[in-house]
Formats: C-alpha cells, sequence, structure tokens
C-alpha cells in the first residue's frame, strides 16, 4: 500500500510538473520582426508587445490581435464610376497602405480592408464625377494623388498610413472604346502624312541644295580653268616676247660685231656702204615693197653704176 501510494504520489508529481511547464511556456512569446501583439488583460488593452520575448499572465492576459507592419497591397475589383459628360466606365485600383499604430487598427473599425475598400470606391466616384472624360484618360497622376490624400486621412483615426493609390485599369464602354480607336487611326494616319510630307520636303530641299552645289562647284571649275586658260596664254606671249627680244638682241649683236671685224680689217668707207646696202637688201627680204635708203649711200650708188658704164664703153 504505501509503496502504491509513493507511486501515485511521484506520478502527481510528475504531471504538475508538466502542467507547470506547459502552463509557463504559454506564458512566454516572442513577437517576431515586422509584427506587434494587441495584449488585453480582463477584456481591456493593456499594452502592445513589439519584437522581442514577452511573459503574460495566465487566464488574466490574453493576444487579442498579431498586426502585420508591413507595407500591404489590396487590389480592388473594378468600380462603376460616371462622368461628368454622363460616360459610365470601370475603374479598378490598387492601394499600398501599412498599419502604423496596432491599437487603432485593433479598435478603429471592425474590417478595416472592407472599410478601405468602400472608402475607396466613394473617393474614386467623387472625383471622376468632377472630370470629362478626356481628363479621366490623361489624368490619372492627378487622380492617383488627390484619392491617396483623401484616404490618408480618412484612414489616420484607424492607424492605417496610405502609402500609394494607382489607377490599374480604366474599362470605358465598347461605343466610346471603339470611338477611341478610330480616332487615334486618324490621329495616325495623320502624323504618317505629315511624316510623309516633310520627308518629301526635306528630300526637294535636299536636291535643290545638291544642285545649287554642283552648279557652284562647276562654276568654280570653269573660272579655275578660266584663269588657268588666261595664265597660260599671258606666259606664251610673255615667251614669245622674250624669244622675238632675245633673237633681236642677237642680230643687233651679229651687226655689231661683223662692223667691227671690217674695221679691225681696214676696209674702206666703200666696202661699209656696200655692206650697208646688203643689210638693207636683207632687211627687206622681199617683206617691205619700200625702202629708204641714206643719201651717201644712194651717192655710193650713183658712182658704182657710172663706173660700170665707163668699163663698157672702154
Amino acid at each position: 500500500m504505501i509503496l502504491a501510494a509513493s507511486k501515485g504520489g511521484f506520478y502527481l508529481g510528475v504531471i504538475m510538473i508538466v502542467v507547470i511547464i506547459a502552463l509557463f511556456m504559454s506564458c512566454v512569446r516572442v513577437v517576431p520582426q515586422s509584427q506587434a501583439y494587441v495584449i488585453e488583460r480582463l477584456g481591456g488593452y493593456k499594452c502592445t508587445w513589439s519584437v522581442g520575448l514577452h511573459f503574460k499572465v495566465p487566464i488574466v492576459d490574453r493576444i487579442a490581435r498579431k498586426v502585420l507592419l508591413k507595407e500591404q497591397v489590396v487590389d480592388f475589383p473594378p468600380q462603376s464610376v460616371i462622368t461628368k459628360d454622363n460616360v459610365t466606365m470601370k475603374i479598378d485600383t490598387i492601394v499600398f497602405f501599412q498599419i502604423t499604430d496596432p491599437k487603432f487598427f485593433t479598435y478603429g473599425v471592425e474590417n478595416p480592408i472592407m472599410a478601405i475598400e468602400n472608402l475607396t470606391a466613394t473617393t474614386l466616384r467623387n472625383i471622376i464625377g468632377e472630370l470629362e472624360l478626356d481628363q479621366t484618360l490623361t489624368s490619372r497622376e492627378t487622380i492617383n494623388e488627390k484619392m491617396k490624400v483623401s484616404l490618408d486621412i480618412a484612414t489616420d483615426p484607424w492607424g492605417i498610413k496610405v502609402k500609394r493609390v494607382e489607377l490599374k485599369n480604366i474599362i470605358p464602354p465598347p461605343a466610346i472604346h471603339e470611338a477611341m480607336e478610330k480616332q487615334m487611326k486618324a490621329e495616325r494616319e495623320r502624323r504618317e502624312a505629315i511624316l510623309r510630307a516633310e520627308g518629301e520636303k526635306t528630300a526637294t530641299i535636299l536636291v535643290a541644295e545638291g544642285k545649287k552645289s554642283e552648279a557652284i562647284l562647276a562654276a568654280e571649275a570653269e573660272k579655275e580653268a578660266a584663269i588657268l586658260r588666261a595664265e597660260a596664254k599671258k606666259e606664251a606671249t610673255i615667251r614669245e616676247a622674250e624669244g622675238q627680244a632675245q633673237a633681236i638682241l642677237a642680230v643687233q649683236k651679229a651687226n655689231a660685231d661683223g662692223i667691227r671685224c671690217i674695221k679691225e680689217a681696214g676696209a674702206d668707207e666703200a666696202v661699209i656702204q656696200l655692206k650697208s646696202l646688203e643689210a638693207f637688201a636683207k632687211a627687206a627680204d622681199g617683206h617691205a615693197t619700200k625702202i629708204i635708203i641714206p643719201s651717201e649711200i644712194q651717192g655710193f650708188a650713183g658712182n658704182l653704176k657710172a663706173l660700170s658704164e665707163v668699163v663698157k664703153d672702154k
């Protein structure tokens, strides 16, 4: 009996130790990175646990909510909106948000994601209702910024910070879509015609400039050729004149040398006059029709004629 009682006490002690360890382990919590735990004590908010090791009182304390502190993305389905010019279209949005206060996020609103979705839809309708179709299609950045500011102000009491809002798709009605495609096609054709006309204009200008350059080059070449011909003619004339001058100098030099030789040989005046006659005869050389002979040479010629006649009479 004593042995059985001792065994029973041992098992009870082991069970008690296991229970104590289990209770202790249940009271120890490790909060991971980018998370926060909201703690309640007896149904009321007590504190918020950040990253690290924490202990809670058994039965009295409980973890009310585990909050993710990372930036989150929510893609909402397309919402029907009406523009200022009464065009109905669908727009789906993407909201980037981050929880900044776990307490406000836990107790501020029942379903934060649904609240953000409904708030996004109403804000989008209000903004698009002030814009026409063309403005809606070309003002994405403006719409994004307005929605971000409005949602950030509205979600601040919930401990939520809206980082960014993007319009993912803008889906106009089929008739409007078809009209837009026709307009885009007409615009592309217009741009193509403008580009073609500009290309033809540029080509015409380039051809005209090419012809102008060719004409200028031809004129310059002709001018240079004329200058070269004139320079060649001038050079030829100068060389011809120089040749004639050298010939005249050579003849004069030869005549001077001949007269010098006659004087050195002791020839009398009659011989000199006879040589003068020969020089005049060579000067004529059949090219002159009239020769003017000095009087001294004429007298000498007359004496020669008289002398020849006397010789004939004898």
